[in-house]
């Protein structure tokens, strides 16, 4: 499947402004990459003279073709090159035969992907992610050492406790439903498969109704379903650098102002440990977890292009 077939990401399309809609002379390229036995989706925008790459990482109810309706493709406008990863089980990435993925996979992959672009030329590369993409870039930036600049709409570290509490579906899930899926991996259940949004606060993933809908039914985003392997990975994984002593890059938070899922207060503690690099908070007016409002869309992408300038020049 590619997404020329797939018509929910056109739905949500048709609820962003105008000057955000694809076109015939506007509009991603598709490629795939081998990962370990993955057929792994790139939606880019190719820009052989562009001065910097951004690798886009949706979140776990998102998937890189809703990245580059909202981001990817307004960066190529400005002249970056962009390009939106589906990881493995989420948008059209084909998943290889029997494989159980986890949260750390996401992560490798992204890491082994940015050593594969800087091997193709050594044009700087920035990192934006969206929801649990936010944290992703960080984890991928702490084990890669070599982006120039980091951006997520969030930072959550899932090891906290509050963290579990407030972007879970319900206490219940949070408290007991968490670390039953310890015990259902150790007891060979690896391999279960759950709703995100049944361990999620998946309802808080857009503020526009009508959006939601479409999103709730993508099977490829929002409506995926995850294992218990992922689930337990993504809840307990570890960084390769600790906030204290993380010194990569500059870091850019873009806080949507009406996020109902993961709000500011839920990624300053972490972000407030980092003192060795700069890190910058921009609220984003009126904007969704998922924005497609407006002040929020243009504010995040004028955020972004100056820190971009910002961070390779």
């Amino acid at each position: 499947m590619t997404y020329s077939t797939q018509k929910e990401w056109q739905e949500i399309q048709n609820h962003l402004p105008r000057k955000y809609h694809f076109t015939q002379s506007y509009h991603p390229t598709e490629e795939w990459w081998n990962w370990k036995g993955h057929k792994v989706h790139l939606d880019c925008f190719r820009n052989k003279k562009a001065p910097v790459k951004v690798i886009l990482l949706h979140g776990v109810g998102t998937n890189g073709r809703q990245m580059s309706m909202i981001l990817g493709g307004p960066l190529s406008k400005d002249g970056f090159e962009t390009i939106a990863i589906d990881m493995p089980t989420y948008g059209v990435t084909e998943v290889r035969k029997g494989a159980i993925v986890k949260y750390d996979d996401w992560v490798d992959l992204a890491s082994d992907y940015i050593d594969y672009e800087l091997q193709r030329d050594d044009r700087p590369i920035v990192l934006y992610g969206l929801s649990a993409g936010g944290m992703e870039t960080y984890h991928v930036a702490a084990k890669n050492k070599k982006v120039k600049g980091i951006v997520g709409m969030t930072f959550l570290d899932q090891r906290v406790q509050q963290v579990r509490d407030e972007t879970a579906k319900n206490l219940f899930m949070s408290r007991v439903g968490i670390p039953m899926v310890g015990v259902a991996c150790k007891i060979g259940l690896r391999s279960f498969k759950m709703k995100m949004s049944v361990a999620s606060k998946m309802s808080a993933l857009c503020n526009d109704k009508e959006v939601m809908k479409v999103f709730n039914r993508d099977k490829t985003s929002a409506a995926n379903k995850t294992s218990m392997a992922f689930l337990k990975s993504y809840s307990e994984y570890k960084p390769a650098l600790e906030a204290e002593e993380f010194n990569i890059c500059p870091i850019l938070l873009t806080q949507p102002e009406q996020d109902r899922w993961t709000p500011l207060h839920l990624s300053t503690p972490f972000l407030d440990k980092i003192t060795k690099v700069d890190v910058k908070i921009v609220t984003l007016e009126n904007g969704s977890h998922y924005p497609v409002e407006q002040p929020a869309l243009d504010q995040m992408h004028d955020a972004i292009v100056e820190f971009i300038n910002k961070v390779t020049a």
